[in-house]
């Protein structure tokens, strides 16, 4: 059976729809995300494809899809990926179709953890595959507690921090664009709250 036939297929049986999951930086998605599939491990979280080298630590298949950039720009040109960016002018990474389309068939609770570029590009691609979504938006309780969390990881430099509070500003601005606005003032709330949200979409007892 072609790519093409099993997409078309899968998407017309999926049932509930996909959850993709953004919001600033630093405003805390990947810790609301853990702390979701410690309650919650039926929830399946996309995992993307990349072209860079693993991370010490990193497993394929668990952290990311590790390939050549032969491989990803083959696969990119047969529609292989749900979306696709070029990060920091280097590595690609794409979101692979099949899995979340396959989960979505089975109604496993599915979501996208992506960033504001990338959320937008899987908006326009769902439209295209006529696949359903519901987009959840992140947000901090204020813009001083995201400046306090970025500053208070200590992963970044001083310009470093300058250009992702830039970029932060530009990303809560695009807050109206979603369908569902969690504010993270605590993970415990935030992540019971977006599991309200998966729950009531996939007709999951709370």
């Amino acid at each position: 059976m072609s790519e093409h036939v099993r997409n078309e297929k899968t998407k017309q049986s999926h049932k509930g729809r996909l959850i993709v999951l953004t919001g600033p930086t630093a405003v805390g998605k990947g810790t609301v995300e853990a702390n979701l599939l410690s309650k919650h491990p039926e929830v399946w979280v996309s995992v993307s494809a990349t072209t860079r080298e693993p991370r010490p630590g990193e497993v394929n298949g668990k952290n990311y899809w590790f390939m050549s950039e032969d491989e990803f720009v083959a696969r990119e040109k047969r529609n292989w990926f749900l979306e696709t960016a070029v990060v920091h002018g280097m590595a690609h990474y794409g979101t692979p179709l099949q899995p979340v389309l396959d989960h979505l068939a089975k109604n496993i609770p599915t979501i996208l953890e992506i960033d504001l570029q990338g959320a937008r590009r899987v908006k326009q691609r769902a439209a295209e595959l006529n696949l359903e979504i519901v987009s959840v938006f992140i947000a901090p309780p204020s813009y001083d507690e995201l400046v306090k969390r970025l500053i208070g990881r200590g992963t970044e430099n001083e310009e470093q921090r300058r250009k992702r509070l830039k970029t932060a500003k530009v990303e809560l601005a695009a807050e109206p664009e979603f369908d569902v606005k969690i504010v993270n003032d605590t993970v415990d709330r935030a992540a019971d709250e977006l599991w309200g949200v998966i729950a009531k979409e996939y007709g999951i007892a709370k």
